[in-house]
């Protein structure tokens, strides 16, 4: 405004100059096309000034007269407020990002419980769709007759346990509902698939250690209470002896039971200790030597062993994977079947232990539960052979912590072959020097 009453001012005194100087009809034009000058040049400047309302994401048009000072403050006020936004933007963003990868799934809902946003995790727990299911009812999605009710309830102190079927598994989920503002729900989902499995081996698992020692502490109890009711002489010494060997009998199975799961809680717990060349023939001739002891001459055993092949491992524990495997084969193999010992190195580079039997065989929906603790294919026959049902779990953790991959082949009434095989960046080759 100050600029253009001076220079309206400029033109009136340059008219009143060249009137006082000519004659008053040239001042008056002078100030007359000095006014329309003006408003022409207004016109083109308020012209620029409308152009670049229409884009103001755009620079200002530059020197617009009076119009200079208020376009200068409009566009650093709208430049200040575009880098806010894209801050809060960026903000946004990134909080999108992290919810979307929060491993717990996040779902927000309306008054009307109508999907307005799920994270990915809510989309694989809950099967939703991120672009055609938003706006429809939760209901609509997870048809459950108890998440309904709980959902209806109006408050939610305790979360859901929710059991939903997927195309691919069945999940159990963990369901909370909060509100979070007016009209708006928060309902954030947990998979404990996996923590109901641990722990429903866990009750299994106690429930099998108990029932694997009743059984003996029955007997010993039985025996116990026998002999402290029996007068002293009421037994021959042949008897007496019996009835001892009898409670020894059970006394060793337990025995090896609590041995056997002190060997499976320390390969669970313990890390593994330091690698070091293993001479497996060696493991293997021992296993062997004890496998015979066990069979009692009633089987017909078949080694094949490269005596210079060795992997880096822990002695011991291989030790007793490699003796497992064949106790296992002497104890479900009948009478003058053959079992076959192999100890050799495939064209991979793999180091491969097998133990092949002639033995009874396995049913096929038995085998991806052999390694479970405890499972047996055949009870009977295990607990006659004095199995404890723990020895395919030692087996396989040992293989675990070696890298390797435990393989069963069988087919029932077929005989087995249980294999273990060991990566290639474990192998060694034993040098004469090792070998003498």
């Amino acid at each position: 405004m100050t600029k253009t009453l001076i220079t309206v001012a400029l033109w009136a005194l340059a008219g009143y100059a060249l009137g006082s100087w000519s004659n008053p009809h040239v001042g008056w034009g002078t100030l007359a096309f000095g006014l329309l000058l003006m408003v022409l040049v207004s016109g083109r400047q308020i012209s620029l000034v409308t152009r670049w309302a229409r884009n103001i994401e755009s620079a200002p048009p530059a020197s617009v007269g009076p119009w200079d000072d208020i376009l200068s403050l409009i566009y650093r006020k709208l430049r200040a407020d575009r880098e806010t936004i894209a801050r809060l933007q960026g903000d946004m963003q990134r909080m999108l990002e992290a919810a979307e990868a929060l491993p717990d799934g996040a779902v927000t809902l309306d008054g009307q419980m109508n999907l307005t946003w799920s994270n990915r995790s809510a989309r694989e727990h809950l099967g939703l769709q991120s672009h055609t299911d938003v706006g429809h009812s939760i209901f609509n999605m997870v048809r459950a007759p108890e998440f309904a009710t709980y959902a209806r309830q109006g408050r939610w102190e305790e979360p859901l346990q929710l059991h939903v079927q997927g195309p691919d598994q069945h999940r159990t989920l963990l369901v909370q509902l909060v509100d979070y503002g007016v009209d708006r729900y928060l309902m954030v989902t947990r998979d404990i698939t996996q923590i109901e499995r641990l722990e429903t081996t866990r009750k299994d698992f106690v429930a099998n250690v108990s029932h694997e020692l009743r059984t003996p502490l029955t007997v010993l109890k039985g025996f116990l209470e026998t002999l402290q009711d029996m007068p002293p002489d009421s037994l021959t010494a042949d008897q007496r002896l019996r009835y001892v060997a009898m409670m020894q009998e059970q006394a060793a199975r337990m025995e090896a039971i609590v041995s056997d799961l002190l060997t499976l809680s320390t390969l669970e717990s313990s890390p593994l200790a330091e690698a070091e060349p293993v001479d497996m023939s060696a493991l293997v001739h021992k296993a062997l030597q004890q496998g015979r002891l066990l069979s009692r001459d009633q089987h017909v055993f078949v080694e094949h062993c490269e005596e210079d092949l060795q992997i880096e491992g822990v002695s011991a524990e291989l030790a007793s994977a490699v003796s497992n495997l064949i106790t296992n084969a002497v104890r479900y193999t009948p009478q003058d079947g053959t079992i076959t010992v192999s100890w050799y190195q495939d064209e991979e580079g793999r180091a491969i232990y097998s133990v092949q039997d002639t033995g009874i065989g396995i049913a096929a929906q038995d085998i991806p539960r052999l390694t479970e603790r405890f499972y047996r294919a055949d009870r009977g026959r295990s607990r006659a052979t004095g199995g404890t049902g723990l020895g395919l779990a030692i087996t396989k953790h040992v293989a675990m912590r070696h890298e390797a991959e435990l393989r069963i082949k069988s087919r029932y009434g077929s005989g087995s072959t249980f294999s273990l095989v060991f990566p290639a960046s474990r192998v060694l080759r034993a040098t004469p020097s090792d070998a003498e």
